[in-house]
Order: C-alpha cells, then structure tokens, then sequence
C-alpha cells in the first residue's frame, strides 16, 4: 500500500485528540504544557492545520511519546524502547511504557534523604504500585511509615495522603506502575508537584 505524505498527516490529528483524552487533558490544560495555544491545538486535532515539526515536537514531549508514533512513522523492526529520563521535583523519572492511556510503568530515582525540595503528603485519584529495586524507600501513607529495600513492593490508593522517597544518604530506585490520573499528579510541569 502506498502511502502519501497527505495521508500520513490526516492522520495525526485524530491520534493527537486521542493522545489527549487519554491523559484527560482539556486543551487550555495542554496549552500550558507545550506553550501552543489552544486555537491551534484544536485546528490540529480536527485536522484544519497541517502539523509542523515545531508544533509537533512539544506535543510528544507533552504526551511522553516518540515523534514517531504521533505521525504514524512505518515500523522499523525495532522494538527497543528509548529510555528518555525526565527530571521533576529532584527526582529521576524514566518512562518504561510508550502507549497512551491505561496503565504506564515508570523507573524513579528518588535523589538520598535530605534533598528532596519537600515531604509534604500529596493526594490525587488513581492507584499506584511501586517495587524498590535499589536502595531504602521511606514510605509514608496517611498516619503510618515504611521503610522498604529491595525486592519489597507497596500498592495503595494515592487518595490517600502520600510520600515517597529514600530512606537514606544514597538514592533510592523503584519500578512504578500508575495509571493516567497518577501520570498526571507525577509528571505534571507544574510547579505544586509535590514529594
């Protein structure tokens, strides 16, 4: 099947709007992530704007996918995922899984105890799961404290009151499971993140 360069763009629009329901994102709420503005984010998505790479590079960047998979690129055979570390509140993360929606697998880093900007407890809807691969985690949930090591795993509702991060003078490493309502309260640009 031959496939135009026209037909490849039709294309992006309708996978941009799908890229953002998934997170649950509004446009205005996607606006302020990738600094375009809302006008042209839904003229993208219903397919009125013919994408541009300036336009189309903040908007993976924001939706956490490859370039690639936003037009639609044909399959190279590689199936290796690029790991791309984003850096948010002192801590390390590094997104395992590439699919929008459902449930996302991250490695965190959480930087040794004392250098975290803060220890307030935060909420937010969803679920989360965490193993410790490297290091101590001291794990706070509502009134209680953990401290867990590696091989050990913890799972809670994050509408409970929540922290995380390392027990320790080292850096703590977990493996992290939470779905988009958990993607959002961790890899949120903006600066109320808390952990």
């Amino acid at each position: 099947m031959n496939v135009t360069a026209a037909d490849v763009l039709a294309g992006v629009g309708p996978r941009l709007r799908a890229l953002r329901r998934a997170r649950g994102v509004t446009l205005a709420g996607l606006a302020e992530e990738t600094g375009l503005t809302t006008s042209t984010l839904s003229r993208l998505e219903n397919g009125k704007l013919r994408p541009t790479l300036e336009q189309l590079l903040p908007l993976a960047r924001a939706h956490g996918v490859p370039l690639d998979d936003l037009v639609a690129a044909p399959p190279t055979g590689d199936p290796r995922i690029h790991l791309r570390p984003i850096r948010r509140s002192g801590l390390t993360i590094v997104p395992l899984t590439r699919r929008a929606g459902g449930v996302q697998a991250y490695k965190v880093v959480y930087p040794p105890a004392g250098r975290s900007p803060t220890m307030k407890l935060q909420t937010h809807d969803g679920y989360e799961w965490f193993y410790v691969l490297n290091g101590r985690i001291r794990f706070v949930l509502g009134d209680q404290e953990f401290q867990l090591g590696p091989g050990e795993a913890a799972e809670f509702d994050t509408r409970t009151p929540h922290w995380i991060g390392s027990a320790d003078a080292q850096p703590a490493e977990t493996l992290t499971l939470f779905g988009a309502q958990g993607e959002r309260a961790h890899l949120s640009p903006v600066p109320t993140l808390t952990y």
